[in-house]
């Protein structure tokens, strides 16, 4: 296996196979290739046979993972898809369903790490957020374009404590001059006093539920998961890895549903979290939650 990508450090590569089971000459989905890393492990996992399809919003993540996929040739297929289309996908492509879907939610640490893409907090930055930079909503759209309804519910669905004060404040300010850096946010959460005694930058959730916005994430992983058990075999397993309640809760709701109609079996009935050592040699990793399940092999 080559060395780790700057792209960004893959979590719980360990975990995600064993959950995958991945076999040769399986077929297998990654709904967000990042820079590679689980496909990568995957593919050497799996011998010489086993394909991989891989899906990514981010042309500059379909590049990374085009170089470091290389070696394994006509055995990767990368698409620029949102995966909320993985079935279109699919079908294009001739497939009827895989042996295994790995969708790794939220943001790449490279991502992260590219102050023009506007995902961190940190000043003078960009009010960006897209994942797909052809996409035309921004962040900085949404605070000087929404209603002050619609920003209200954006915070509340986004978990913001007094979203209702929030919203009229953006309102307001935007009357005097528009949101177009990190800045110009942080100053007015500053003056609003949301810390709320929280244990983590009071911005954290402002900007997470407008990158949630930005990029229609919850809609789109809702759309992922009413696909299944469609997108897999019989005996076909899928693994979700994500980091905060808004996407671990509507992964955990949306299995425990398939279990219930009998179309799925948890494999995960406790979450699974990365190990203390993999959290001390990549502090990203320590909010990650695993969660499988596997389309019974009668069905």
């Amino acid at each position: 296996m080559s060395c780790p990508s700057p792209f960004h450090r893959p979590v719980m590569i360990a975990q995600c196979l064993e959950y995958l089971a991945p076999r040769e000459g399986g077929l297998y989905l990654d709904c967000t290739i990042g820079g590679g890393g689980h496909a990568e492990a995957l593919l050497v996992r799996t011998g010489v046979t086993a394909r991989l399809i891989g899906l990514d919003l981010d042309d500059q993540a379909l590049l990374e993972a085009g170089v470091r996929l290389a070696p394994f040739g006509e055995r990767v297929t990368l698409i620029a898809a949102n995966f909320a289309r993985a079935g279109e996908v699919l079908a294009r492509l001739g497939v009827g369903a895989v042996d295994g879907l790995l969708a790794d939610l939220g943001v790449s640490s490279w991502q992260f790490d590219q102050r023009e893409r506007g995902f961190t907090f940190a000043p003078d930055v960009s009010l960006d957020m897209r994942m797909n930079q052809s996409g035309q909503l921004t962040a900085a759209e949404i605070l000087n374009r929404w209603r002050l309804d619609e920003l209200q519910a954006l915070f509340q669905r986004g978990e913001v404590p007094r979203s209702g004060r929030l919203a009229g404040a953006i309102v307001a300010q935007r009357r005097v001059a528009p949101f177009r850096t990190s800045t110009d946010l942080l100053r007015l959460l500053d003056g609003l006093g949301l810390a709320n005694r929280r244990t983590f930058h009071p911005a954290t959730l402002v900007f997470q539920a407008l990158r949630l916005a930005t990029n229609r994430e919850q809609e789109n992983l809702t759309l992922l998961l009413s696909q299944l058990p469609a997108l897999l075999k019989p005996g076909g397993r899928c693994v979700f890895l994500s980091y905060h309640s808004l996407e671990d809760r509507p992964v955990k709701q949306a299995l425990r549903e398939r279990e219930a109609d009998g179309s799925m079996h948890i494999l995960t009935h406790r979450v699974v979290r990365p190990s203390e050592d993999e959290v001390r040699s990549n502090p990203r990793a320590r909010s990650a939650k695993l969660r499988a399940a596997e389309r019974p092999a009668s069905l």
